[in-house]
């Protein structure tokens, strides 16, 4: 199972300020250890909303509202994509990282990733194979960079 692993936005983290040494050490390390286990597919911080856009769908049309954005309790300012077994699995390694946001309420969500086989019959053998060859585009990408 894959899992994204939000790090919630603080009022610290949507002001741009960065984490210190010891906080870049420290998940730094922690890194190591989820990329050593082979968990770790992906992951990074983001920049403050104020550098961000929304775009809107609504009746067929879009709108574009620039950042920055006022609920900064459901803003993202960092994620992993971790490759496990079980939810539980995933909780036991958020427990081991070290606090995100020093000094603030720090919350980290879990959420499971959809896999194909969830979509279920509307997600035809056709539409499969396509999604597996944009993967293996995708992945033809990443190495090349």
């Amino acid at each position: 199972m894959r899992f994204m692993i939000i790090i919630k936005a603080t009022q610290d983290s949507e002001a741009g300020k960065m984490p210190d040494e010891q906080l870049l050490a420290a998940m730094g390390k922690f890194n190591e250890e989820l990329v050593q286990a082979g968990v770790m597919l992906a992951g990074d911080g983001l920049h403050p909303s104020s550098r961000g856009a929304r775009v809107r769908f609504s009746g067929g049309k879009h709108s574009v509202t620039d950042g920055p954005f006022a609920e900064t309790k459901e803003l993202i300012a960092g994620f992993w994509i971790w490759q496990l077994n079980s939810l539980q699995e995933a909780i036991d390694w958020v427990k081991r990282c070290p606090d995100p946001m020093p000094g603030s309420e720090a919350e980290i969500e879990i959420r499971p990733i959809f896999e194909a086989e969830d979509f279920g019959a509307e997600f035809t053998p056709e539409l499969r194979a396509r999604e597996e060859q944009l993967r293996a585009q995708i992945d033809e990408q990443a190495h090349k960079g």
